[in-house]
């Protein structure tokens, strides 16, 4: 017998806290389910992702203007006008109140931050682009008005976040930073002690509460209702703490991502998930779950530093191997294909692909090109690399030991990676404007990842970009024509068929991407030299009749 949605629904809830409680909850569950149908946002299905699809990471403050009042109006133009219908969708990274993280430690899930704007504002861009919203899922801020509430030991906050024994075993536990996972407190009651995966500004969230999840299944309807294509569940491997595990990956994460989606698609919502874990890439790929009922997309952590590594050694090899596993479970299902974010590049994934005495000259590297390296704790004393912190031009040219022209051209054959892959491309803002480290900002915040989150004055940026000979304007300028051509292919579709090919050159990165009948032949030269090919003869999309060599990091899309 087919189960009805209603009892998919109450399955989930009784495996998280029982039968009692999952029957006295699944009413509050299809309540907001019934506030999504009747939304204006309510559709008459989900419409699936195709080559028409990129994704421009940025904050809603990345680019200000001089006594301008919201951000996220000045962004809005600036897209309109230099960046157009290149891309599909903007990822405004957490525009809500926040203490710290630049964004990532919310005060007010529901608010826009007025340094930013408003909700008419973000409304406004969303009706020339399709959106992406964040829903910080692990942690809030210590200002938040929940803990607050829950320092004053009022109920049902006292049980919103995690009160730990400060004497117990957390030996297991994963650690992304090398902060205390305990962070004291003073309550109405006297000292206790929260968990905070973080830092001590970012108290995780009780999942084991059913109240608390009632609370954040009402934040994902309202990003829903709010306008929101595509909602990013941050850093949910962490949300489920169990005593004795890695407190990682728990099946009940898994089970409120489900509980998540079928809310969604109950309530005539045409909005897709994306899970960011960054960890190794097996770990990773389990948040599709069976490919119809949890993430529609994850990160593809891994494609960063195999990238980097890649032009680094200016040998496609391991890239190419890694290329040729990847699939995914089900036929809507696709990865999220990113060089770089507002973090910086992850190693987790990496490990187990890249040698690690590779990693580690790797990292040598990318300190000596004025990047840093950030560290995780183990757990038994010892500490290993957690990511990498550097802009990635940066990451990819030492500043002076080529000319600037190669060094655009070098950045450009990296982003190539990301839209000829099978998925969908992610773009960060500082990527598609070719902009480098900000070294003050480090100096300014102490933070690492300040490095690669510039805040750019709008007036100097379009400046930089109306001058053609800039490096800002030559970047744009080779992306937007990339992603212009890509988004007419069919070929592109996250969903067209991908062969990774592995005889070709060790120089080259190769593929074909194939759909009905039609077939794309991508070729890279990650290498300063120059290399003879075959294919003479076929037509190039990003150029003339291709005649048969690649130039030092020329990009060909043949059609075969």
């Amino acid at each position: 017998m087919m189960k009805t949605d209603d009892h998919l629904i109450k399955e989930e809830l009784t495996f998280l806290y029982g039968t009692e409680t999952a029957e006295a909850y699944l009413p509050k569950v299809l309540e907001k389910v019934s506030r999504l149908r009747t939304s204006q946002k309510s559709t008459s299905g989900r419409k699936r992702l195709s080559e028409k699809d990129s994704i421009l990471i940025t904050y809603g403050d990345n680019i200000r203007k001089r006594h301008a009042s919201h951000s996220l109006v000045t962004l809005h133009h600036f897209l309109c006008t230099y960046v157009g219908n290149s891309i599909s969708t903007v990822h405004i990274l957490p525009f809500f109140p926040y203490t710290s993280d630049d964004g990532f430690s919310i005060v007010d899930y529901k608010e826009v931050d007025p340094k930013v704007g408003n909700w008419q504002d973000v409304e406004s861009l969303g009706q020339d682009y399709k959106l992406m919203f964040d829903l910080v899922a692990n942690h809030c801020s210590r200002s938040s008005r929940w803990f607050k509430e829950y320092l004053a030991c009022r109920r049902p906050y006292s049980n919103y976040f995690i009160t730990c024994d400060p004497e117990a075993d957390y030996c297991k536990v994963f650690r992304p930073r090398l902060q205390p996972l305990l962070t004291p407190v003073d309550t109405t009651e006297g000292k206790k002690y929260v968990w905070t995966t973080f830092s001590s500004d970012q108290i995780d969230l009780n999942y084991a509460n059913p109240d608390l999840l009632m609370e954040i299944l009402d934040v994902l309807c309202f990003y829903a209702i709010k306008g929101a294509s595509i909602i990013r569940l941050d850093a949910i491997a962490f949300i489920w703490k169990q005593a004795g595990t890695r407190c990682l990956h728990q099946p009940q994460v898994y089970s409120i991502i489900r509980l998540m989606r079928k809310m969604l698609e109950m309530g005539k919502m045409d909005v897709k998930i994306i899970t960011e874990t960054n960890v190794p890439h097996k770990e990773n790929i389990s948040y599709f779950g069976n490919g119809s009922d949890e993430a529609t997309m994850v990160y593809n952590f891994p494609l960063p530093p195999l990238t980097l590594y890649t032009f680094m050694r200016q040998d496609t090899t391991i890239l190419t191997n890694w290329a040729a596993t990847l699939e995914t479970p089900g036929p809507d299902t696709a990865f999220f294909n990113f060089l770089a974010s507002h973090d910086g590049i992850g190693l987790m994934s990496a490990r187990g692909i890249i040698p690690k005495e590779e990693i580690v000259l790797m990292a040598d590297r990318v300190q000596e090109q004025g990047g840093h390296v950030s560290f995780k704790d183990n757990g038994n004393g010892t500490k290993s690399g957690y990511e990498l912190n550097i802009n990635f031009f940066d990451a990819l040219n030492i500043a002076g030991k080529i000319p600037e022209d190669a060094e655009i051209c070098r950045f450009l054959a990296s982003q190539a990676i990301i839209l000829s892959l099978k998925g969908v491309p992610g773009i960060y803002i500082h990527s598609l404007l070719g902009n480098r480290n900000d070294t003050e900002g480090v100096q300014s915040t102490g933070c690492y990842r300040s490095i690669n989150r510039e805040k750019l004055d709008y007036d100097s940026l379009t400046q930089k970009l109306q001058d053609g000979s800039s490096i800002n304007a030559k970047v744009l300028k080779g992306y937007r024509k990339m992603l212009d051509i890509r988004k007419e292919e069919p070929c592109f579709s996250p969903y067209a068929g991908q062969q990774v090919l592995k005889d070709i050159d060790k120089r080259v990165f190769a593929l074909e991407r194939s759909i009905n009948g039609r077939t794309i032949c991508c070729l890279i030269n990650v290498s300063s030299t120059e290399v003879q090919i075959g294919y003479k003869g076929k037509r190039n999309l990003l150029g003339s009749v291709f005649q048969g060599v690649l130039a030092p990091y020329q990009v060909a899309w043949l059609e075969v």
